[in-house]
């Protein structure tokens, strides 16, 4: 054997293995991991059951959630008393609140057809590049908002927002939270528009923070509560339950005593509840019914069907069908991670997924089935990257194809998990493809003698 020949061998040998080997290292390994300071947290659980049911009385339209959850989480951020001073603990983070502070919440967005983008692709139409959350997120702080409330990024003008509004063209929210709302038996009527917003009037809570002496407003009534403050280990710990007297209301609080004798771990809500007021307080919580026990949120909303105020409310009537997504944040989780629903229907005797059940009197019996829905972490998936050349569904979008029929919650997860990771797969497949070519050059080099020798054969 020549020496050329040796050294083929050894190419060949050597060379291809460790060649596919750089090749099996850099597909895909080492990319989907958690990394905070990009504002990724991918949940251990892509989807989860969530179950509903509808029903009315002419006057108002009842809707009841159940979720499974493996613990409540009922306050949201709270003030601790360390040396002197108050600090705030329980921030928005990537994925759970290690201390559990983030409040346990459900959310409806509905519409009456007005929306024809929602009716197929269901809360994906609200989501703008660069949303609040996203590791590319823009600074200026973009809100969920309509496709055509905006052009080249730029809200329109007022009196065209105001035009799309009374064409029906924004999405009416329900908003439960188990921490800043339903204490008081209360949820938030918001809307998606230009950007998602209250309804008119006030909402249901408002900071315990006197920024003139850096100390809170309330504390709570030892005589109607039995305490001044909170532990600090019984908030961390998960202690504290729906049984406790653990909010501020006109109920529970007291002005603060900053004589007090204040101590170390020492805990008061950082939100004082409050009656909300005019429109934003359409939505009561029917609280017999609302409870978190043995594993699972029960939840019910009602509202009047007909509020009187239609550029903020979508208005219930007979025979009406209505498009909801439903979302859920649970694990002291906030911000984007959260799961969502596609699209379903609700029908006020008239067909649709699901039924609002009709009765008479006051309250529903509730006797009807649950419908059953497969929520789903949508992960950092925008309108604008749906529509664009870079989706292969894009095509099928803009023809109007509905998203239900053609994906599955569970490979809508995966892409959304993929969307998170997209620059670094795309960076990890050129690596891959390096190798390749590296691969086939030391394959080409190894054998390159041995045809040469073949045909020299060949001549002889």
């Amino acid at each position: 054997m020549t020496t050329q020949s040796k050294v083929s061998t050894v190419l060949l040998v050597l060379g291809l293995p460790v060649a596919l080997g750089l090749a099996l290292a850099t597909q895909g390994t080492g990319i989907i991991k958690n990394d905070l300071e990009r504002n990724i947290y991918i949940p251990t659980e892509l989807t989860m059951p969530l179950q509903i049911k509808s029903a009315y009385n002419g006057e108002q339209i009842f809707f009841r959630y159940r979720w499974p959850a493996a613990a409540p989480h009922i306050l949201h951020d709270v003030l601790r008393y360390e040396d002197g001073k108050w600090l705030t603990e329980g921030h928005g983070v990537p994925g759970p609140a290690a201390n559990g502070l983030h409040e346990d919440r459900v959310a409806m967005m509905v519409d009456d057809g007005s929306v024809a983008e929602f009716s197929r692709y269901g809360g994906y139409v609200a989501i703008g590049a660069g949303i609040a959350g996203f590791t590319h997120e823009n600074p200026k702080g973009v809100s969920k908002h309509l496709p055509e409330t905006q052009q080249d990024e730029v809200a329109l003008e007022d009196v065209t927002q105001h035009q799309l509004r009374k064409a029906g063209y924004f999405l009416d929210l329900w908003h439960w939270r188990a921490g800043r709302s339903n204490p008081i038996a209360m949820a938030d009527d918001q809307n998606v528009g230009k950007s998602r917003s209250g309804d008119e009037g006030k909402g249901s809570y408002t900071k315990n923070w006197n920024g003139d002496t850096n100390q809170p407003l309330q504390m709570f009534n030892v005589q109607t509560t039995g305490q001044r403050a909170l532990a600090w280990d019984d908030v961390r710990q998960g202690k504290i339950t729906q049984e406790d007297s653990y909010y501020l209301s006109a109920q529970t609080a007291v002005p603060f005593d900053p004589q007090a004798d204040w101590k170390n771990g020492d805990t008061l809500p950082r939100r004082i509840l409050r009656q909300p007021v005019g429109d934003r307080g359409d939505i009561a919580v029917v609280a017999k019914e609302t409870r978190w026990e043995d594993g699972f949120w029960n939840v019910t909303l009602v509202r009047d069907m007909d509020t009187g105020n239609p550029l903020n409310d979508k208005i219930f009537r007979e025979k009406g069908r209505y498009d909801l997504a439903v979302s859920v944040h649970r694990n002291a989780t906030g911000g984007r991670w959260h799961y969502v629903s596609m699209p379903y229907t609700v029908g006020l005797g008239r067909d649709a997924d699901f039924p609002a059940m009709a009765f008479q009197g006051d309250s529903p019996d509730w006797s009807q089935e649950w419908f059953d829905m497969t929520l789903f972490y949508p992960g950092q998936v925008n309108w604008p990257l749906l529509t664009s050349k870079a989706h292969p569904g894009a095509e099928d979008i803009a023809a109007g194809k509905p998203v239900r029929p053609r994906h599955s919650e569970k490979v809508l997860a995966i892409h959304g998990v993929e969307m998170e990771f997209n620059d670094k797969i795309i960076h990890q497949w050129q690596l891959t493809l390096l190798a390749g070519l590296f691969a086939m050059l030391g394959i080409t080099l190894a054998l390159l003698p041995a045809f040469r020798n073949t045909k020299k054969g060949a001549r002889s």
